[in-house]
């Protein structure tokens, strides 16, 4: 199973976790289990840190994906798919240092396609786009305390 394969897992994983957040880890563990299944453990070990790690990581993320956005458009503005591509995608920029940007990139806008239109691909390319060319103001700002 190819990593695109697992990235998609893990969108429906974290898609569903935006529907119904009670669900947490419950529905990570279902989704290994049935990944399991079907490939091995590379691939599940790549989709529990991108799962996880999203989850983990959304008081980090999401203020990160806001300075990239319009300030007319709130992130609790944008749709399920595309608010989970781009917290899958960042995470990836920020913490997954084997996978180069261009690649996250591109994974991201053909998620985009693939699941939500093409519109949202190009959207997330433009606010991607922007991040990778500002990678220092991102780490910076992830490195910035948000609990307030």
């Amino acid at each position: 199973m190819s990593r695109r394969l697992v990235r998609e897992k893990a969108l429906q994983t974290l898609y569903q976790n935006e529907l119904n957040p009670a669900g947490g880890d419950r529905s990570v563990e279902a989704a290994a289990r049935s990944l399991q299944k079907e490939t091995g453990e590379e691939e599940v070990s790549f989709f529990l840190r991108l799962t996880r790690g999203v989850l983990k990581e959304m008081p980090v993320l999401d203020p990160v994906i806001q300075r990239f956005l319009k300030k007319e458009w709130p992130l609790s503005r944008l749709s399920y798919i595309d608010r989970s591509i781009l917290r899958l995608a960042v995470y990836e920029l920020l913490f997954e240092d084997g996978i180069p940007e261009g690649a996250t990139l591109n994974e991201a806008v053909e998620l985009a396609k693939t699941f939500s239109s093409e519109d949202s691909a190009r959207f997330i390319n433009g606010v991607l786009g922007s991040m990778v060319k500002n990678m220092e103001e991102v780490r910076k700002l992830a490195r910035t305390d948000f609990s307030g």
